[in-house]
């Protein structure tokens, strides 16, 4: 990715923040705009600044991080590094991108940033759901051009916030719709719902656990809230 992200960190720990500071500052796509000690520091700071990444702790005096991010929907990724892994169900009703748990780990931070290149890279590309045809097909436009793709040859969908990756049999496309709008489409009514993330197709199922489910050489998570809707394919 071409395109320079800028980013704050966020944390009242100040061996935190620096340790913080030291892994996103070995992502060279990663512009550091500003390090904060407190969410009213860096509220008063930024208010006119275009961020598009937010690091920031969670438990924090006068203003927590949760509550930060409710004032700062427009950041359109927020990374929660927190030392209470207690907080992460809470962490996604206000649209975290990740959650990080205290002492950083190398591997699961490079597979944030790797997950960070992706969404803007779609989000650049910014292909778009067009409209279904016949109930069999759908198109989708990537760039300049309109690609048909059938409907049975859709392996599963992704949710990428405001995005839907479509994995198919032999490619993958990305559409600027939710997963939720997505599968209100009568096209994708057939589609099962098996986490927050992801929806596939019935007939692509392979095997399923108590956790995950198997279809083609994908694993695919399953949701708590979403068990019920698997009871009948065990």
């Amino acid at each position: 990715m071409n395109t320079l992200l800028n980013c704050i960190i966020i944390d009242d720990n100040e061996l935190d923040r620096l340790m913080a500071f030291s892994f996103v500052k070995k992502y060279s796509f990663l512009n550091i705009c500003g390090v904060f000690s407190s969410a009213s520091e860096a509220l008063a700071i930024i208010e006119n600044k275009e961020i598009d990444v937010l690091f920031s702790d969670i438990d924090m005096p006068e203003m927590n991080g949760l509550e930060l991010r409710s004032k700062l929907k427009n950041i359109p990724v927020c990374i929660f590094i927190t030392s209470f892994p207690d907080y992460a169900a809470e962490s996604f009703e206000v649209e975290t991108f990740d959650f990080l748990v205290k002492p950083i780990k190398a591997e699961r931070f490079e597979n944030c940033m790797n997950r960070i290149q992706q969404y803007f890279e779609i989000k650049q590309k910014a292909d778009l759901f067009e409209h279904s045809l016949g109930g069999n097909i759908v198109f989708i436009k990537d760039g300049h051009q309109q690609i048909k793709v059938n409907l049975h040859e859709i392996v599963y969908l992704e949710a990428l916030k405001d995005y839907t990756r479509i994995v198919t049999t032999t490619k993958k496309h990305s559409v600027l719709s939710s997963i939720g709008n997505l599968l209100l489409e009568s096209a994708f009514q057939s589609f099962l719902r098996i986490h927050r993330s992801f929806a596939v197709q019935p007939h692509f199922i392979d095997r399923i656990t108590a956790q995950q489910v198997h279809i083609q050489d994908f694993i695919l998570p399953i949701g708590r809230s979403y068990k019920d809707v698997l009871a009948n394919f065990r």
